[in-house]
C-alpha cells in the first residue's frame, strides 16, 4: 500500500500549499485529490513533485507492506 502522508510533512516543512502547487507550479488539482485519498499518481507527476519540492522520492511517499491475504483482489 502507497501513503502520501510523507508528502504533507513535506509541504507544511517546505511551506508550500496546495493552492501554489496548482497555480504555480501546475499540478493538476486532481492529482492531489487522488493522493489525499490514496491512489496512484504518475512516476513523471512524481518525478515533477520532487523537483517543485526539492526532495527525494521518500519525501512524498512511503511504501507500507501488506499481507497478500489482507487485501485479496
Amino acid at each position: 500500500m502507497i501513503s502520501y502522508k510523507p508528502f504533507y510533512r513535506t509541504l507544511s516543512e517546505k511551506h508550500i500549499t496546495e493552492y501554489s502547487l496548482i497555480f504555480k507550479h501546475g499540478i493538476p488539482a486532481n492529482t492531489l485529490h487522488r493522493m489525499k485519498h490514496g491512489e496512484a499518481i504518475t512516476t513523471k507527476t512524481l518525478d515533477e513533485l520532487c523537483f517543485i519540492l526539492d526532495c527525494d522520492v521518500e519525501d512524498i511517499l512511503l511504501h507500507i507492506k501488506k499481507d497478500k491475504d489482507e487485501n485479496p483482489a
